[in-house]
């Protein structure tokens, strides 16, 4: 049976936070941005105070509710850990206090975990300017309302949720250890090669200029490149007016693509035959590829190998980490193992071998990212 908790607003949970502070030029500053979908706070830079604009930074402390006004519609929320612990945000990062007497900080994180929670914040937001018009001022964050059950229920849920959440976690790091296994013959075919023969990626792979032009009312599906090789995915519909590139480049199955500023990580791939007719910005370089050359699978096979993706970090340009990016004439200039034509053969039918499986694997795959919010959902109903 459902349990029926009084609704409180947030504005008597949570009490704003100013902890502004003049940037020094002579400081080097660890920046904080927000992972969409509720995934936490990362440090996305370190600056020197001479190399930021802004001349006030705000201080968070571990255990702070912060979230990005711009983004809380993709669920850019996240409570403070001790690694976020006096790093710094800027004016767009909002931080709280959370009343510890009445709300367990783990219980509100998990609440805005969900995705209703972020349509709610989108129905809030507001802005005059396409970059504006979804930021969610403080005000209207703190008038929303949660379930609030007694302290010591929220523990019970929060502790439910996270034994819950481990095991779907657990669950999916198995299915991408099978998942990559199911590549360890086409890897190894490709390996026995690579003593002999090599072979510049410019040789067999052109850039395709963008193709389409946007128009502000007309719809356009976008692709995406998951990271740590796991290969280009259907994404989000948009309309033109909705982002602010001019061009898009549209997908052809057999297409090579990556995102520039996440390639190093394993974000490339040969685009499948579900995402062909997609579309792009520019920030994905798309290659068409001589198949006379080079079979596709080849190419895929390659890059989506973790051994890889270390090489290609030292390819990319950027001032840290998280800002590296892959220039499509480096991309072009790398080499690759060159297989005889008949190993490429062999390669391509173990990875359609391999893809059959994939397909299964990725039902189950559905199936368990369906799971956590299943799990929100009831928690906060009561039912868990």
């Amino acid at each position: 049976m459902s349990a029926v908790w009084a609704q409180e607003r947030l504005g008597h949970l949570l009490a704003p936070i100013d902890r502004a502070e003049p940037v020094d030029p002579s400081r080097t500053y660890r920046l904080l941005g927000a992972r969409w979908y509720a995934q936490g706070l990362f440090v996305k830079d370190e600056k020197s105070g001479h190399n930021i604009k802004a001349n006030t930074l705000y201080r968070v402390k571990a255990g702070d509710f912060v979230y990005n006004r711009l983004f809380a519609w993709k669920g850019s929320f996240a409570i403070a850990d001790d690694d976020a612990n006096d790093c710094h945000v800027s004016n767009e990062f909002p931080c709280f206090a959370v009343n510890p007497e009445r709300l367990d900080p783990s219980y509100l994180k998990w609440w805005f975990s969900r995705e209703s929670a972020w349509f709610r914040a989108l129905g809030l937001s507001s802005g005059a300017t396409p970059t504006s018009r979804n930021r969610l001022k403080e005000a209207y964050l703190l008038g929303m309302e949660i379930p609030l059950p007694p302290l010591d229920e929220q523990r019970r849920i929060v502790a439910r949720i996270d034994e819950l959440a481990a095991k779907v976690e657990e669950a999916k790091r198995l299915r991408y250890a099978a998942e990559q296994e199911i590549m360890t013959l086409p890897r190894a075919l490709l390996s026995h090669g690579k003593s002999k023969r090599t072979i510049r990626v410019g040789d067999f792979a052109t850039l395709r200029p963008p193709d389409v032009a946007v128009d502000p009312l007309t719809e356009y599906h976008f692709a995406g490149v998951y990271s740590f090789g796991r290969g280009v995915f259907r994404g989000q519909r948009k309309l033109g007016s909705e982002f602010a590139y001019p061009k898009l480049t549209r997908l052809r199955a057999g297409n090579f693509v990556y995102p520039k500023l996440m390639a190093w990580e394993g974000a490339l791939g040969v685009v499948p035959p579900d995402c062909d007719g997609l579309v792009v910005s520019t920030e994905f370089p798309v290659f068409e590829i001589d198949e006379q050359v080079m079979l596709p699978e080849v190419m895929d096979t390659h890059f989506r190998s973790p051994e890889v993706w270390p090489k290609l970090s030292g390819q990319s340009g950027g001032t840290n980490v998280r800002r590296r990016r892959i220039n499509p004439k480096d991309f072009l200039n790398l080499q690759m193992p060159y297989p005889s034509r008949e190993a490429q053969v062999a390669i391509r039918e173990c990875v359609s071998r391999a893809s059959s499986i994939s397909a299964i694997q990725a039902e189950a795959a559905a199936e368990l990212d369906a799971m956590l919010p299943a799990i929100l959902d009831k928690a906060f109903k009561g039912d868990l």
